[in-house]
């Protein structure tokens, strides 16, 4: 049994981790430029059809972080973390280096990892994955952490090779 203290910072982490994921999602949906909006931006950096990856990445944001946030099947929406995040950093952040004052794919990387460790390590006993599934040993360990990297990273490097077109610049 995890003491208290471990379980409490998993809960901590999983909660700021999950909901400013899905604080994201909700904002492509509702702030700003709403969907419309995220869509032209998707377009403008090749990710076509924009509205289909508006949708897709915010409902996905949404629901990994919430399922991050709530711990349940916990590496599933930690791969979507590393999905999502896999793909904003080769779009929109590799090309501007690592640091993210100057906008590069550090955050990006921060989240993922986060995420992976999260699956690897378990939830914790304050979570739906504890409370439902107490005794499956995939929703942590080295089969935790398998699964989110390997889904994470297979289902981002599919989206990046089946939707992504640079746009062409000659400013390059």
């Amino acid at each position: 049994m995890a003491d208290a203290p471990h379980d409490v910072a998993l809960l901590v982490l999983r909660l700021v981790l999950g909901l400013t994921m899905a604080a994201h999602g909700y904002n492509k949906f509702f702030g700003g430029g709403r969907i419309p909006g995220t869509a032209g931006w998707f377009d403008s950096i090749g990710m076509k059809p924009g509205l289909f990856h508006a949708r897709v990445a915010a409902s996905t944001e949404i629901a990994a972080g919430l399922g991050v946030a709530l711990g349940l099947l916990t590496p599933i929406p930690a791969a979507g973390f590393v999905a999502l995040m896999l793909v904003a950093a080769w779009t929109v952040h590799r090309h501007n280096g690592f640091f993210i004052v100057k906008e590069g794919w550090e955050y990006n990387l921060v989240l993922a990892v986060a995420a992976v460790a999260i699956a690897g390590t378990g939830p914790g006993r304050y979570s739906l994955d504890h409370l439902l599934f107490p005794d499956i040993g995939w929703l942590s360990g080295w089969a935790g952490l398998a699964i989110a990297a390997g889904l994470g990273l297979a289902g981002g490097i599919g989206q990046l090779v089946l939707f992504f077109r640079p746009p062409s610049t000659t400013s390059r």
